[in-house]
């Protein structure tokens, strides 16, 4: 029987899923997932937000982290804070990246994804990595206790969670404060990247993309916007130390060609996007 979830974005405006059929629909101790499909293909929803979708997650999934594995200065270890999916480790590996740690509090949604999803990780492929298996290890550990107990250092960060709101009990809410990326920061090697998805660049829902903007500027020495012209996202990577010209780094070494090698995003894509909207370049120091 079909259903439909109504999606918050924003003070009095909703979007309206078709859920053609309910593949999951339970609840974890952290929140309401439910998995189904929906016109775009199999789709994730987290407390009636739209995580991804079969048709969308790729484009999503590289806009926040093809430009990292660009700005690091190299890419051997990776970590992961939250995405579910597992989509960031496959790119991460796919990259180059020889160790990835992932790092996400609710095991049963990211079990429910691999059960579930058709992209991402395998049934297979996350049962080896909760072993230790491989190139990428799994943690159900909360992303403070994790960045406090770790010695590894990082080439790149990445903190891939559900949007940033103003429910007060969110308890992912404290993953996005400068005090965190102070603390992503910590773990970086010489010439490592913290990311994160940054909010919706949208005039009425760039509420939270102006307050992350703020942090990373405030943390980071050097910071490169990309908002995603085939999605509905923006993404912020930030660098403790300066580098004079970014993205035309970036550029070069996308052009070489080494590394994973982006479906969705090119050249010209990555100079075009990493310009951040007039009112995201006014609110802040940069």
């Amino acid at each position: 029987m079909s259903r439909q979830i109504v999606e918050p974005l924003g003070p009095g405006l909703t979007r309206v899923w078709e859920v053609s059929e309910t593949i999951l629909d339970t609840h974890t101790d952290f929140q309401h997932v439910v998995i189904g499909r929906t016109a775009q293909g199999v789709t994730l929803f987290c407390d009636d937000e739209r995580q991804s979708t079969e048709q969308s997650q790729l484009v999503y999934h590289e806009a926040l982290m093809v430009p990292p594995l660009l700005l690091a200065e190299q890419v051997r270890n990776v970590l992961i804070i939250g995405s579910s999916e597992g989509v960031v480790s496959r790119l991460a590996v796919a990259h180059g990246a020889e160790l990835v740690d992932h790092v996400d509090i609710d095991h049963v949604t990211v079990r429910a994804c691999a059960e579930h999803l058709p992209y991402g990780y395998s049934p297979a492929e996350l049962a080896a990595a909760e072993r230790g298996e491989g190139r990428v290890r799994v943690h159900y550990r909360d992303g403070f206790e994790f960045l406090a107990g770790t010695t590894n250092r990082y080439d790149v960060v990445v903190i891939d969670l559900p949007d940033e709101n103003t429910d007060e009990q969110a308890q992912h809410n404290r993953l996005y404060e400068a005090d965190f990326l102070r603390r992503c920061a910590g773990v970086l090697a010489p010439g490592g990247v913290v990311t994160c998805q940054a909010g919706c660049p949208t005039l009425w829902r760039n509420e939270t993309l102006l307050a992350a903007w703020r942090r990373f500027t405030e943390v980071f020495g050097t910071v490169v916007y990309f908002g995603s012209d085939e999605h509905e996202w923006a993404f912020l990577s930030g660098r403790p130390d300066t580098v004079a010209d970014p993205v035309g780094a970036m550029t070069a070494r996308l052009a070489a060609g080494a590394g994973y090698r982006p479906a969705s995003i090119d050249a010209e894509a990555l100079r075009g996007c990493t310009v951040p909207p007039y009112s995201v370049r006014a609110c802040g120091p940069r």
